[in-house]
């Protein structure tokens, strides 16, 4: 087998280092990023902590490097100091969950984006034998990650066994043992993901797969594990396999995202700014906000950290094939979005707003867009604008004392100043119902999010729109109303592979109400694809409230979130929501109850632990009609618009 270059820095670089010299002490931090990032990930399954540990060891290894005696020793006490930081923050984490009652517990399910298996997968490229095994590192135990996350780096060239045993603080014996007994369950797991991936699936897995809720765990690799042990169908299944050793060697490691910053580190290390939990902005400032909104104190959510960042936006990063310029907490538009515009499909028209006259069925065969839960007469999308055609102010940053959020969002369909009024909105996400966005220009503060939007968005030219647009992907809108993208179950279920396919971080279709009924449209799509093993990372839902009392509207809409999230177990994403009566036709609030719902709503959603975004319908205002809209042009906010500015 070829030698294959480690990374990390040499001896020359840490005996420099560990003698002062500033350069080569950034250099020596820039070259144990990677090494440092990838033991972490992998160990926590891209948990939020990662860029707090990835911080908490490199701070501690500047700190600690005057008393490293050996240079030559120094990636294995680099990787020691790695391991010992996840056990600290796995210790932390149990015993935090230990004390929280089961809801608040929900802060422990991890945005999918930051699936380390999807992201090794998606960013090396990897297929065939050597996804199976990326994607069998999901149904490992939580105690056998950390020994997973060495033993990969050991296999792919990045660590030696010394090192491996120094890091665990085992006896070489007791390594091999361990590692023995890791690599049995994931070879156990490779022959689970190739049993349900098969086409077709034997059907007594299918039976055995009753109530898999379709995400890996341990549990459930248990009980497939017998199914293929005793069943004739799946007894050929290990044929062709290839040792994972040998389909490992010399895999790269993932890339570190841009949004890592070596030189904060030092900075803040050479200020004496110790990583101390209770200092304002240190590495627990995330965990303490979230503490402080469980005791109803309302503390705001902290948005950035002072060194890394937010680990949501640098794994999310990973996901995406194309450069990326990030923000804390959001992702921002790849620069490479235009990549197929060599053969690009017709741009898909934006949504009009409600009480905007769009065109006739005449001007555009295209599916209408309108708020749930029964469609504005209205509702037909308006010609999209021509790419390039943004209005001035594009592409900048929020203006200062806009309230940025990672989960905040917005509907967006084009009109007079849309680019200008999306950077002044606040909101770090954004949709158009399409798979792309034309005329509109994505700020430095926001990031898109593409939508398959009905059956006949289900192309290859969409979907691979779609993959260029971001790690994160939605499903089909309001499939169970008639004049949206009207789907069955049966249909959106023979339709859903494609979609898994794309790789993405994949939302369930969007359903304009009853996302809580059992039989319901959504309960059924939910269960098709639990017995059929198809991905769904997190629930999107709709919402308009025609109680325009404040905290009974609040009332309302949390309620029906937490039903939601009690059904599926999931992550949720609101997708569209604002105050607006369907009942008797289309009946909006005043202004100033729009924008009192708006702050009282933020507030409240901002304190659901499980809600990774939402985002208001929407946008646009017209200003001769009553509407939800947040901007009557690019620089004119609603009275709902300028309380969503301050929203957190």
């Amino acid at each position: 087998m070829p030698n294959t270059p480690r990374s990390g820095p040499d001896t020359r670089t840490v005996t420099a280092a560990r003698a002062g010299d500033r350069q080569a002490l950034d250099r020596l931090v820039a070259e144990c990023l990677p090494l440092v990032y990838n033991i972490v990930g992998r160990a926590l399954s891209g948990h939020a902590d990662v860029d707090d540990v990835v911080q908490e060891t490199l701070m501690r290894t500047v700190r600690g490097l005057s008393a490293l005696r050996d240079p030559a020793a120094f990636r294995s006490w680099l990787v020691a100091i790695a391991v010992r930081q996840v056990r600290n923050r796995q210790h932390d984490r149990a015993v935090a969950l230990d004390r929280v009652a089961p809801l608040e517990a929900a802060e422990a399910i991890p945005d999918p984006a930051l699936d380390f298996a999807g992201l090794t997968i998606l960013q090396l490229g990897l297929t065939d034998q050597r996804r199976e095994i990326a994607e069998a590192t999901r149904w490992l135990d939580p105690a056998d990650r950390e020994l997973l996350s060495l033993w990969w780096l050991k296999e792919t060239g990045e660590l030696e066994q010394a090192d491996l045993v120094a890091a665990l603080g085992l006896s070489t014996g007791h390594t091999a043992v361990r590692v023995g007994r890791m690599k049995k369950q994931l070879e156990v797991s490779r022959l689970v993901v190739r049993a349900l991936a098969a086409d077709p699936r034997c059907q007594a897995l299918d039976v055995t797969a009753a109530g898999w809720d379709a995400a890996p765990a341990p549990l459930w690799r248990k009980r497939f594990a017998r199914h293929l042990r005793d069943c004739p169908r799946c007894a050929g299944l290990d044929r062709g396999l290839l040792p994972m050793e040998r389909l490992l060697y010399g895999l790269p490691l993932l890339p570190v995202p841009p949004q890592f910053d070596p030189a904060r580190i030092l900075d803040a290390v050479t200020a004496g700014a110790a990583p101390d939990p209770s200092a304002p902005g240190g590495a627990h400032r995330a965990q303490q906000a979230r503490r402080a909104r469980r005791a109803g104190h309302g503390g705001p959510r902290a948005v950035s950290k002072p060194v890394l960042g937010s680990a949501a936006a640098a794994l999310a990063a990973v996901a995406v094939l194309v450069g990326a310029r990030l923000a804390p907490g959001l992702l921002d538009e790849p620069a490479a979005t235009t990549a197929l515009a060599a053969s690009p499909a017709a741009p898909a028209p934006a949504p009009a707003s409600p009480g905007t006259a769009g065109p006739s069925a005449a001007e555009s065969a295209a599916p209408s867009v309108s708020p749930s839960p029964l469609p504005s007469p209205s509702g037909s999308p308006s010609a999209a604008s021509p790419a390039g055609s943004a209005s001035p102010g594009a592409g900048a940053a929020a203006p200062t004392g806009v309230a940025a959020s990672g989960r905040k969002g917005v509907g967006v369909w084009s009109f007079n100043g849309v680019s200008q009024a999306l950077a002044a909105s606040g909101a770090s996400w954004y949709y158009t119902w399409a798979t792309q966005h034309p005329g509109i220009t994505t700020p430095g503060s926001a990031s898109f999010v593409p939508m398959i939007w009905g059956a006949a968005s289900v192309t290859d030219t969409s979907l691979a729109q779609a993959r260029a647009g971001g790690p994160y992907l939605l499903g089909f809108n309001e499939p169970d109303m008639a004049a949206q993208s009207n789907m069955t179950v049966d249909q959106a279920l023979a339709l859903w592979p494609r979609l898994m396919q794309a790789g993405q971080v994949l939302g369930s279709p969007a359903v304009a109400y009853g996302g809580d009924t059992p039989g319901g449209w959504l309960d059924r799509f939910m269960s098709g694809a639990a017995a059929k093993g198809y991905r769904v990372d997190f629930i999107a839902l709709h919402w308009y409230g025609g109680d325009f009392r404040t905290p009974q509207a609040v009332s309302q809409l949390t309620s029906y979130l937490e039903a939601v999230h009690e059904r599926y177990h999931k992550p949720i994403w609101l997708t569209e929501y604002a105050l607006i009566d369907f009942s008797q036709g289309t009946r909006f609030p005043t202004p100033e109850q729009q924008a009192a719902f708006v702050t009282a709503s933020t507030k409240a959603l901002d304190a659901l632990p499980w809600l990774q975004r939402y985002a208001w319908f929407g946008l646009g205002a017209d200003p001769a009609k009553p509407s939800s809209g947040l901007f009557t042009d690019g620089t004119t906010p609603t009275a709902a618009g300028r309380a969503y500015q301050n929203a957190p």
